[in-house]
């Protein structure tokens, strides 16, 4: 079996759902269907109880989970190794981020690591903030910038770029939204939101939504990417949470408004993550200097 094939396996592994890492790991469900098939038979045993509502990995999943690690780390410090023992930094860094994070964050850290080492290429892919941690401990990237979750991987190394504030956003054109957020005072229960699908920001809305004490959110619609979300606020269809150096970067961010509550919103930690295990390496050392430095 292929070190892809064992990717593939410790991902599912970790997620317990097969479409989750078939999008994270970018194959088809059918293909890593067939790839865990095939495993299954080369070692005559079954790795996961699958039904219709769960996925959960057996005794033997297990074990072979541990196996599969070990053999996909030697792996990678043996590529490592042989880029190392070049005299000047050569080799690829990948990275994660969203496209705020292009603008606000990542143009000083890239600049002062082009500088000290050119021969080095840079990699980039955008997406969902999200599945930013994702990304990392599915080996497809060897950096991502993200939010800090609340409970982070102790895989993971985290470097704090800023601490972000988060804003309710409500739209500025004229439309019914507009209409009763610029009341007295707001009648929260009846605001339609836009919220993000998951992660933290999505359960710091939650918590706040919970002490405003008003009964349970009018969800207008749930999106994946601050960018869009801060769009559809602007197009009229609710109200949003939104971190500020997002509204900030947005093109539209002159057709929405910050609307203050009664109750503060907590801000969150934005920062950087790696493995742990690969601090020391010459190429994520180098990068992590030009982090922190």
């Amino acid at each position: 079996m292929d070190i892809k094939s064992l990717q593939l396996f410790v991902h599912l592994a970790s997620s317990l759902h097969f479409s989750k890492t078939a999008q994270a790991m970018h194959v088809s469900p059918s293909t890593l269907s067939r790839n865990i098939q095939r495993i299954e038979e080369e070692l005559s045993t079954v790795l996961f109880v699958r039904d219709n509502r769960s996925v959960v990995l057996t005794e033997a999943g297990v074990l072979f989970k541990h196996y599969a690690l070990q053999q996909i780390e030697q792996w990678l410090l043996l590529k490592r190794a042989i880029n190392q023992s070049k005299s000047e930094l050569e080799g690829q860094i990948n990275l994660y981020c969203s496209v705020t994070a292009v603008y606000s964050h990542l143009p000083p850290i890239l600049e002062r690591f082009r500088r000290l080492h050119p021969k080095v290429e840079i990699k980039l892919s955008t997406g969902d903030s999200e599945r930013a941690i994702d990304q990392v401990l599915g080996d497809q990237v060897d950096f991502a910038i993200t939010a800090h979750p609340d409970n982070l991987s102790t895989r993971l190394h985290f470097i704090k770029l800023a601490e972000i504030p988060l804003s309710i956003i409500a739209p500025t054109t004229p439309c019914a939204v507009t209409q009763q957020v610029n009341q007295a005072k707001i009648d929260w229960q009846n605001i339609t939101f836009i919220l993000p699908e998951h992660g933290a920001i999505r359960r710091r809305f939650d918590n706040w939504y919970r002490l405003l004490k008003v009964g349970k959110p009018q969800i207008y619609a749930t999106v994946a990417g601050h960018e869009a979300l801060v769009s559809m606020v602007a197009l009229g269809c609710g109200v949003g949470i939104a971190p500020d150096i997002v509204v900030e970067n947005s093109p539209v961010r002159d057709r929405v408004q910050n609307i203050s509550t009664p109750v503060p919103l907590q801000s969150f930690n934005l920062g950087i993550c790696c493995y742990k295990t690969r601090v020391n390496e010459a190429l994520i050392s180098a990068f992590i200097g030009c982090i922190e430095g």
